[in-house]
């Protein structure tokens, strides 16, 4: 299975990373929660369908699926034999507006 990452969802890691990186001043702690994300994201290559159905959660119907690593949620689609990682976003924030807009 092929994985591929948005530019917006490399734009969130980098915005995670630089937010508890500077504006926290933890580096240490942005370092490895980018790690963790990384890791639970890859497990998509191998096992795609991991994720639970947005749709289940929302009422909104959508094909996205999310896994959750640490309080952030990870969007992702499976297409064919790829899976597309679309956004990570906060679980405290209203990523439906987010992911929808």
């Amino acid at each position: 299975m092929k994985l591929l990452l948005s530019p917006l969802a490399a734009d969130d890691l980098h915005s995670i990373h630089s937010y508890i990186s500077e504006e926290l001043d933890n580096p240490n702690a942005a370092g490895r929660l980018i790690k963790d994300i990384v890791k639970a994201y890859k497990q998509l290559k191998d096992t795609p369908l991991i994720g639970s159905l947005l749709d289940a959660k929302i009422n909104i119907k959508t094909d996205f699926r999310y896994l959750v690593c640490r309080g952030y949620m990870i969007f992702y689609k499976v297409d064919g034999n790829a899976v597309y990682i679309y956004r990570i976003i906060n679980g405290r924030r209203d990523y439906c507006r987010i992911l929808f807009r």
